[in-house]
């Protein structure tokens, strides 16, 4: 299985971006960290990351990846709250894809309460930071196995 991590909008900047809400870690930090932990648990499983600020860029990446062997984890940024194309790109996706969010989305403005691609995903994982990138992944793996 490849596991696909795909960042949106300005998450590039993680690290050095308002640190007070999205933590001090940088992508290239903390991929490693979850493939290290990644090989320990779940040996065989590929992880792979992809960050973009272009939303058709992100759009052609998922349907690229799409399959039986490739699942993702997603946090597009602003664009969970704007994009219909992005939206659109998920809901046709044939593979599990979980949404995650650094921030607890819900306890921040409003606007950031609704998600046009929740309806499209296995779940929604916000406020955790890193770690729910983790438990992300520790659910696409488990539920790998099951049927229906």
């Amino acid at each position: 299985m490849v596991i696909h991590i795909v960042h949106g909008i300005n998450l590039g900047q993680l690290g050095t971006r308002q640190p007070d809400i999205y933590g001090t870690l940088r992508l290239e930090d903390q991929i490693p960290i979850l493939q290290t932990w990644l090989d320990a648990h779940f040996g065989g499983t590929e992880l792979r990351s992809f960050q973009s600020d272009d939303e058709g860029a992100l759009c052609a990446y998922l349907a690229a990846h799409n399959g039986p062997d490739h699942a993702f984890v997603i946090n597009p940024g602003a664009f969970t709250h704007t994009s219909v194309a992005l939206r659109d790109a998920v809901a046709a996706l044939t593979c599990p894809i979980i949404e995650v969010h650094l921030s607890h989305t819900y306890a921040r403005e409003s606007f950031r309460r609704a998600s046009l691609l929740a309806p499209y995903t296995r779940g929604t994982i916000s406020g955790l930071g890193w770690m729910g990138y983790r438990l992300a992944i520790e659910g696409l793996v488990s539920k790998a196995g099951e049927v229906g």
